[in-house]
């Protein structure tokens, strides 16, 4: 029987119980891609991350599993991933191997040395016309979008629709059944003004009827404000996520470059360690039994 020690936190946020949580296995080597997959479906949160050794010039290599299919990026898992190892191991910087790029992480600590946030430098998307976004309104009970319909890649398919008002963009219903129909993508609608957002992300093809914080699209939406002129290049802004269903977060971006190049998209959060546990597998590499070795509610 072999055991994994995992770590959950919740991620952009400070408080206990809300934000976005995240597993983390903090040493993988010797899970297949199909136990990685099972336990994800096990842990049953919107990703599971897997830490293993690096192979292209990082610190670590992780692989991100959600309860129905493996990601290539995703930002609140990476960036939960980081705090979690800067807690065990002191790291100031983080330099983590995904499956689109090696991602840097810089670690902000406060004076007694506790870590309070990360930063990263996320892949630039490429981005485009949406071609189906009259099915795509229909799906969410809407006319129009305040701005053009834009799909941005940066490992998730991310589609933008803006929304005149926050109180407007928390009426919303959507109907998931009509959204599934669209395949690989992630609806992210979003409202507010100057540098207050509010966004809300709904992803049934994803498995996730309504995430609690996209970091992985948190740069994008930036880089859609920057280039319809509703924040400048420098600007830093922050979206909240999450109020509807219960679990608040709070992430940071910021875009550097210009109209001709974006040179970097920055996303900050914190994240904070609330479950240590570790998961039992037998020798037909079921999970036998979770141990919950720790919970801490402050």
């Amino acid at each position: 029987m072999s055991a994994y020690e995992y770590i959950v936190a919740d991620v952009f946020t400070d408080i206990p119980l809300e934000g976005n949580p995240v597993a983390v296995f903090l040493n993988a080597s010797g899970l297949s891609s199909e136990h990685m997959q099972k336990i994800a479906q096990e842990m049953h949160l919107s990703e599971t991350v897997f830490v293993l050794p690096p192979e292209s010039g990082g610190d670590v290599r992780v692989r991100i599993f959600t309860p129905v299919n493996e990601l290539p990026f995703a930002g609140h898992p990476t960036l939960g991933t980081a705090v979690v190892l800067a807690e065990l191991y002191s790291f100031k910087q983080i330099r983590m191997e995904t499956l689109v790029a090696v991602v840097p992480f810089n670690i902000e600590r406060a004076k007694d040395g506790q870590v309070v946030a990360a930063r990263m430098c996320q892949p630039i998307p490429t981005f485009e016309s949406y071609d189906r976004a009259d099915e795509l309104l229909a799906g969410l009970g809407l006319t129009a979008s305040t701005q053009p319909i834009e799909v941005y890649t940066n490992g998730p398919r991310h589609v933008f629709v803006g929304l005149e008002s926050v109180s407007e963009l928390s009426k919303l219903e959507p109907d998931h059944r009509a959204l599934v129909r669209l395949p690989n993508i992630a609806t992210n609608c979003f409202a507010g003004c100057g540098s207050q957002w509010r966004m809300r992300m709904f992803s049934p093809a994803y498995g996730v009827v309504e995430d609690a914080a996209t970091g992985s699209a948190a740069g994008p939406l930036a880089i859609h404000l920057v280039r319809h002129g509703l924040i400048s290049f420098g600007q830093q802004i922050e979206i909240q996520q999450g109020i509807e269903i219960g679990r608040h977060s709070v992430m940071r971006a910021r875009i550097l470059g210009t109209s001709s190049k974006i040179e970097s998209v920055e996303v900050a959060g914190s994240a904070v360690i609330v479950v240590r546990g570790t998961l039992y597998m037998g020798g037909k590499g079921r999970a036998q039994y979770r141990s919950v070795d720790h919970f801490s509610v402050s």
